[in-house]
């Protein structure tokens, strides 16, 4: 809330009625390192600013950064939205014009205004639209076309290789970054087709999920799904090795050691990756030289594009955040670390530049 703001509804009723935190401060002294504004900008999917007055539109045209409001909006990478809320005069100016102008140029989208009676007795465009038209709005702000008419594979959650009824060799994997890309593809206008390890993660909307636990599984899927796919996103930790034999029933405690004969997994993202026209996007989880190894397996399986980030240490697996080093053959790309939903979206943006910039005639 501005200073602004508070003047006309105080902090705690908002808190109560929305039972979350109020921030109001550009400094916190409870927050990380006393700055608030980069958690919140970190944390953010969205920035919605309802309503936006004149004043704070042009502020924001001007890279203002002295409130929490206009610094956060400086300090994200998530998408910003305006919602204007003036006097139809106001609106009407030439300099709100023009600063709206400047706003759409910059990507930031503009919701409404709509029209109808003001607080100051007139009549005309500059009222905020309802909070319903709100809600409508930003659920489109992450729609695109990118993608338009391509079908996606993308892969994600850890594989489950059973050792006997009960017990199995898994991973730490969440599932969280594959469901995330799935969902942005979704998002870009793709036919998306996620093929899901075990996880308890609800399934995103307008994505065909394929529900398989083992690395062999996830192989036929995926083979089954890519004789027609353009783009594969392999995001899943599947299992190098599974047992060379299951036993029927529960295995039962012998001695102090216990050996298990292991057999490689096929290797789904090297088998995708010879299908012609066929896209392929890996993703290596590196406990250490994260891109050195990512680099090699790049050149080893002979796919378009990896996406490296560190794990291990609360970093990777099962964080609601995440960053990635992106390798191709000729460039290397850092993508600072934010939540996985924002991350996920800008991995599709880079994944659409390379594959128009492969495939464009």
């Amino acid at each position: 809330m501005t200073a602004g703001a508070v003047q006309f509804i105080t902090p705690l009723t908002m808190q109560a009625v929305s039972a979350n935190p109020v921030h109001t401060g550009l400094l916190d002294p409870e927050a990380e390192a006393g700055m608030g504004h980069i958690e919140l900008a970190r944390w953010a999917d969205g920035v919605l600013v309802a309503p936006a007055t004149a004043n704070f539109i042009s502020r924001l045209v001007h890279g203002a950064a002295d409130d929490l409001l206009t610094t956060l909006c400086l300090a994200t990478t998530a998408p910003v939205a305006v919602a204007p809320a003036m006097n139809r005069q106001m609106w009407l100016n030439a300099a709100t014009q023009h600063n709206i102008q400047l706003l759409e140029q910059r990507h930031i989208r503009i919701f409404g205004p709509g029209e109808g009676d003001q607080a100051c007795g007139d009549a005309g465009p500059g009222r905020m639209l309802e909070p319903a038209e709100l809600t409508t709005a930003l659920s489109g702000l992450y729609r695109s076309n990118r993608f338009d008419r391509l079908k996606v594979i993308v892969t994600a959650g850890p594989t489950w290789e059973a050792l006997d009824p009960v017990r199995g060799i898994t991973n730490l994997s969440s599932g969280k970054m594959g469901y995330a890309v799935a969902d942005a593809a979704a998002s870009a206008g793709a036919r998306v087709v996620l093929v899901s390890g075990p996880t308890s993660l609800p399934e995103p909307e307008d994505v065909r999920r394929i529900p398989v636990t083992s690395a062999q599984e996830m192989h036929d899927a995926v083979m089954a799904e890519s004789e027609d796919a353009d783009i594969f996103i392999a995001v899943a930790a599947v299992a190098d090795y599974r047992p060379l034999t299951v036993a029927g029933e529960k295995i039962k405690k012998h001695g102090n050691t216990m050996t298990i004969e292991l057999v490689r997994n096929p290797d789904v993202l090297s088998l995708a990756a010879k299908r012609a026209n066929l896209f392929t996007v890996g993703f290596a989880a590196e406990t250490s030289e994260v891109e050195k190894h990512a680099r090699e397996k790049l050149e080893k399986k002979g796919i378009d594009l990896i996406a490296a980030n560190k794990v291990g240490g609360g970093e990777g697996f099962g964080a609601d955040d995440n960053a990635l080093t992106l390798i191709d053959r000729a460039t290397t790309k850092i993508l600072p670390r934010m939540r996985k939903t924002l991350l996920a979206r800008q991995l599709i943006d880079e994944i659409a530049e390379r594959y128009y910039a492969k495939y464009s005639d």
